[in-house]
């Protein structure tokens, strides 16, 4: 059976929601290592374009708070049962947007007490990360091609 990956990290405050290398890493997992994958980025898309058709998200943050955190809590809920139901393990790309943001924390934490692996990617020393966060991750990758490397070879074995 496939081994199933969740891609956590910033996107409240990421540039175009951390699209670019979700979208990269979930094409080479599929594609090189036959893995399914749980993209956040899709499913809140999916989630938005059928239960909450024509609502700017974003902007319910400040026009209507009640709504927004209906919306909020659903997102929540879906991820915490992907994580603790349905994924294998969780790469997270640990960047300025994930630091600011509670998401990826959450998601982490989530991992980490249902014994799933993280494996993070971060330019940071590991000085500028929260040690709640470096308590969650398994290991730390300077790179997505140092990732690929070892997750390749995990899949050789």
């Amino acid at each position: 059976m496939a081994r199933r990956a969740y891609l956590s990290g910033g996107m409240e405050y990421a540039a175009d929601e951390g699209r670019d290398w979700r979208r990269e890493m979930q094409t080479w997992l599929e594609r090189d290592l036959g893995c399914t994958v749980f993209n956040p980025n899709v499913e809140s898309d999916r989630l938005l374009g059928t239960e909450f058709r024509g609502i700017d998200f974003r902007e319910l943050k400040k026009r209507d708070m009640g709504r927004f955190r209906t919306i909020v809590e659903r997102l929540v809920t879906i991820d915490c049962e992907e994580i603790a139901l349905r994924t294998d393990f969780v790469v997270v790309y640990w960047d300025d947007s994930a630091r600011r943001g509670a998401g990826t924390k959450g998601e982490l934490t989530m991992a980490h007490y249902f014994r799933k692996p993280v494996y993070m990617v971060t330019a940071m020393p590991p000085e500028a990360i929260p040690g709640w966060v470096l308590g969650c991750v398994s290991r730390i990758f300077g790179d997505f091609g140092s990732l690929k490397e070892f997750l390749s070879a995990q899949s050789d074995g």
